[in-house]
């Protein structure tokens, strides 16, 4: 007898039948009055026309250990919580980033969550969505636009062109925008320079809408953009240029949160895509003060390991918006602890106990990490076909030892039925736990050298850093401008809890490389770049995009 074939992601999407996405709004409790509809399935809220709905909800962090080629299904798990969660009659919501078209068309092949714990329509919402992303790089290059106009046009503010740090942005992965040059082909086209390309969801633009409380807070962070600084080395922002209104008309859309549905009708914001590993990795403030208003729970997730993710919601997003979780899901699969444990991509299949045992040491660097923050955390195994019984156990053993609860979820083939003990095992633990303290890594206070070095010591487990000349430059440069007080957000590999993307498992007491540091003044935070990490991706040896098509009845092949 022939095996049943295990339909792809999109096909088990496209066969679902959806809901209205006013009827989703009308379960969450969003007035009519408070829903723009983007076509059936998708919707804009208006926030300010919510009304007085403010429920208090739970906030759930759902967070990973670090990322292998094996895959870890975090926002599958994400999804799958909050499916069971609804199950079990305990009106949850989702909050979500969007997908970069970057990585859907280069590695990742699409964002949606998979199998039968996905959010939809998976289409739309892996390709251009309700255009939020085509705001922050119209915006974006706006501002790099009227930067060279004003060189052009006799440089009032006289901007050094050798100290212009805004470049201009494009959600492609695309390596050979990393390093351009502007105004060549004569005095007609602007002064000739050097710059830059960063993917769009590093885009500070995109930083800034995702921690941006309304629109009119938006309008401000736009303001305080540095764009460079003068010859007299003082800084000029997007207020010098003028340019914050026309910015803020660009977003105006942008900053009203999306919604959508999972495939079994839980509601999911989905709003804000910065990356983890460049950018602070969360969804937007805006969607999740709105979820927690509207929901008794609140599922939400931070990109990549905990080591990026979860420390930069912890870290930035939790004291700019005034929020704490009451619960952190860490998400383990036995075939990634595998390959912490030395076992290669190719045999992730074969059955080896010892070696997830092996591996299981990235779970309990990432365990001991989390509880830094005063939080209640509990480790959810996301159950693979070919896992065995022994497998599971080495990772339950784990958590023992350390007094941490365990589930096992199997949601990517059972939906919302298999997350059942995960999301019971969850509500247990915020029941029977005290989440009031919680306190982020380090204080407001806590000088920018010292912020950088807590978090290499105490989340990363470096034993020293050292700073290029250049970064030493940098470093001295925001001290004299008064940005102390501001959080760090490192950008480094998301495979290591160090900056080699080779280290895996737990590696400690190795040197940690700052190359760069920059101010993101509008968003709030200083930019801490380490190892070789880039803001432009490039695409590997076979993109994703070669796979994607369309067929004759205009329906998209290929997207996973």
């Amino acid at each position: 007898m022939a095996s049943r074939s295990i339909p792809s992601d999109i096909e088990i999407a496209r066969n679902t039948q959806l809901q209205p996405i006013v009827d989703i709004a009308k379960k969450l409790g969003v007035p009519e009055a408070a829903v723009e509809t983007y076509g059936k399935y998708k919707a804009k809220i208006t926030v300010e026309k919510v009304g007085a709905a403010n429920k208090q909800g739970k906030l759930i962090l759902v967070t990973a250990i670090n990322p292998t080629p094996a895959g870890e299904g975090k926002t599958t798990v994400s999804v799958g919580l909050c499916d069971a969660l609804n199950l079990l009659q305990k009106n949850a919501c989702l909050c979500l980033r969007e997908p970069s078209l970057g990585p859907c068309f280069g590695v990742k092949g699409g964002a949606a969550g998979g199998g039968f714990a996905q959010i939809a329509p998976m289409e739309d919402i892996n390709l251009h969505f309700t255009g939020d992303f085509h705001a922050v790089t119209a915006a974006h290059n706006l501002l790099a636009a009227m930067i060279d106009n004003s060189l052009h046009q006799g440089n009032p503010l006289r901007l050094d062109p050798r100290r212009i740090t805004w470049g201009r942005t494009l959600d492609v992965n695309e390596r050979a925008l990393r390093q351009i040059v502007l105004g060549l082909g004569g005095s007609a086209n602007s002064v000739p320079r050097e710059s830059f390309f960063v993917i769009t969801a590093a885009s500070e633009i995109m930083a800034i809408l995702c921690l941006s409380a309304d629109l009119f807070d938006l309008r401000e962070r736009l303001g305080n953009i540095v764009v460079g600084y003068n010859y007299d080395g003082k800084p000029v922002t997007a207020n010098d240029l003028n340019a914050r209104g026309a910015m803020t008309v660009l977003m105006k859309e942008a900053i009203k949160p999306n919604l959508v549905q999972t495939l079994e009708g839980s509601p999911a914001f989905v709003h804000g895509g910065p990356f983890a590993n460049i950018a602070h990795g969360c969804n937007s403030v805006a969607a999740t003060k709105l979820a927690l208003r509207l929901a008794d729970y609140v599922v939400t997730e931070a990109g990549f390991g905990a080591d990026l993710g979860a420390e930069k919601f912890l870290d930035i997003k939790c004291r700019k918006a005034g929020i704490k979780p009451d619960l952190t899901v860490l998400v383990a699969t036995a075939r990634a602890l595998k390959y912490h444990g030395g076992v290669p991509k190719s045999e992730l299949g074969t059955h080896d106990p010892e070696a997830v045992a092996r591996g299981a040491v990235n779970l309990r660097q990432h365990i001991e990490n989390l509880r830094k923050y005063n939080l209640p955390v509990i480790v959810a195994l996301n159950k693979f076909e070919g896992d065995s019984d022994a497998e599971i156990e080495a990772v339950r053993q784990t958590c023992e030892e350390l007094g941490v609860k365990f589930a096992c979820a199997t949601h990517w083939k059972d939906g919302g039925k298999g997350a059942i003990e995960l999301a019971q095992t969850a509500l247990k633990t915020i029941e029977s736990s005290d989440a009031s303290r919680f306190a982020p890594i380090y204080p407001d206070d806590m000088p920018i050298k010292e912020k950088i070095e807590t978090i290499a010591r105490e989340i990363y487990r470096a034993g020293s850093v050292s700073y290029t000349k250049q970064a030493q430059r940098q470093l001295q440069t925001l001290v004299e401008q008064g940005c102390n007080s501001l959080p760090v957000c490192i950008a480094k590999t998301q495979y290591s809890f160090s900056a080699d993307p080779q280290l895996l498992g737990a590696p400690r007491d190795y040197e940690l490389n700052v190359r760069e540091i920059k101010l993101s003044a509008g968003a709030g935070f200083v930019v801490v770049m380490t190892g070789e990490i880039i803001a432009a991706p490039g695409l590997p040896r076979v993109p994703a995009a070669e796979a994607i098509d369309i067929n004759e009845r205009g329906e998209t092949l290929g997207l996973f």
